[in-house]
């Protein structure tokens, strides 16, 4: 049995409010789970201390036996210093699509006949 720890949503709509589970990696988002660990209000401001609750003891006990956290999760892990999330780079993300560049290369040629004239 694979474990996740991993956000279940809870809430209203449009007033999202997560709770951070400890659930097999078979079972639903929103379905059964093992343990719950904390919680996370994105409504809250950024700079607020209940944004982000998290049972440090027991989100340990799980890694330890081999539960997985997903990457937000993860993030919030190593904001708490519990667990260490690597950066990712990826640098072809901001380059343009291919029509993208098909356009900038007719506006400059347009731009070149309009000066040669």
């Amino acid at each position: 049995m694979s474990l996740k720890i991993r956000l279940a949503r809870g809430g209203s709509k449009k007033r999202p409010y997560y709770t951070v589970v400890v659930a097999d990696a078979r079972s639903p988002r929103d379905g059964r789970f093992i343990e719950k660990l904390g919680s996370w209000n994105p409504m809250l401001a950024k700079d607020d201390a209940n944004r982000i609750v998290i049972n440090g003891e027991r989100v340990t006990h799980w890694l330890e036996h081999g539960a997985q956290p997903t990457d937000r999760v993860l993030r919030f892990l190593d904001d708490a210093g519990l667990a260490k999330r690597e950066a990712r780079n990826n640098p072809d993300k901001a380059k343009p699509g291919k029509k993208a560049e098909e356009r900038v290369k007719e506006k400059a040629a347009k731009a070149e006949a309009a000066a040669a004239e």
